[in-house]
Formats: structure tokens, sequence, C-alpha cells
């Protein structure tokens, strides 16, 4: 009965360990895989850095076309301000008639017509850059995520493949 057990329990742990025989060969292809995951990790790591960089310099740029949004707005009002004050003088010169100045208010409206119009295109324009600047936060963002959920993979490999290069160290030294 003895032998028998011996027998049935070193099936048993024969069974459970799986295949004995580790070779060279696997030891040296985890190996690779080991170093293969640092170097996925290492580019990882950089690319997420150059993602970094991006999402911050995009940041700054919504921040500046906001400002400039705002400053234009700013400046649009003040023009329509420019422009009804003009259009009160020249109607109180045109009552007391005094031409000269009624001809300098009407300059001036002029002037303010074209500043209020060239402010309404500043404006436009810098709506548009900070659209597209928020495009490209979103964009970067993106990226930058998904180099984090790389990276995350790839460590993930790697510490499964360091698992499989002991496992197999340890095995090659059992055989021994």
């Amino acid at each position: 009965m003895t032998r028998f057990t011996l027998v049935v329990a070193g099936a048993i742990v024969a069974f459970a360990v799986g295949p004995s025989t580790v070779t060279a060969q696997d030891v040296q292809q985890d190996r690779k895989d080991v170093r293969q995951d640092t170097r996925d990790i290492r580019q990882d790591r950089r690319g997420l850095s150059q993602d970094n960089r991006d999402v911050h310099q995009d940041r700054r740029d919504v921040r500046r076309d906001t400002r400039d949004v705002r400053q234009d707005r700013r400046d649009i009002t003040n023009d329509r301000r420019d422009l009804s004050q003009d259009s009160r003088e020249l109607r109180q010169d045109v009552k007391s008639g005094n031409v000269d100045a009624a001809k300098a208010e009407r300059a001036d409206i002029q002037k303010d017509r074209r500043e209020l119009a060239g402010d309404r295109k500043d404006l436009a324009r810098d709506k548009q850059d900070r659209r597209a600047d928020v495009k490209d936060l979103r964009q970067d963002t993106r990226d930058r995520n998904q180099g984090r959920r790389d990276l995350h993979h790839d460590v993930k490999d790697r510490r499964a493949d360091r698992t499989d290069l002991q496992r197999d160290k340890v095995k090659q030294r059992g055989e021994k």
C-alpha cells in the first residue's frame, strides 16, 4: 500500500506542476519578453510625457484665446459706446448749425465703424482659434489617456513575463 500511495502522490505532483521540461530557450524567450516590455514601458513614458506637455500647451492656448475673446468683446463695447457718443454729438452739431464740427463728427463715426468692424473680425477669428485649441486639447487628452492605458497594460505584461521567467528559472534549477 505504501508504494501505491507514493506512485499516486508522484502522479498528482507531476500533473499539478505540469511538464517539467523547461528548456534554456524558454528562459531566453522570457528574458526577451521582459526586455521588450521594458522598452515598451520606456517608450510609453516618453509618449506620456509628450502628451502631458501637449495638454499643458493646449490649456495655455485656450486661456490665451479666451482672454483675447474677452478683450475683443470689451473693444466692441467701447466702439459701440464711442459710436453712440459721436452720433449724439453729430445731432447736436447739426442742430446748432456747426457745419465744420458736424463734418468732423461724421469722420469720427466712420472711423468708429471701421474699428467696430475690425474688432468684430478679430472676435470671430479669436473664437475660431479657441474652438480649434479646445478641439486640440480634447484630442491630446484622449491621446494621453490612451498612453496611460498602454503604459498600464505594458507594466502588467512585464510583471507577468517576470513571473514566467522566475517560474521557468525555478523549474530549470529543479531539473538539474
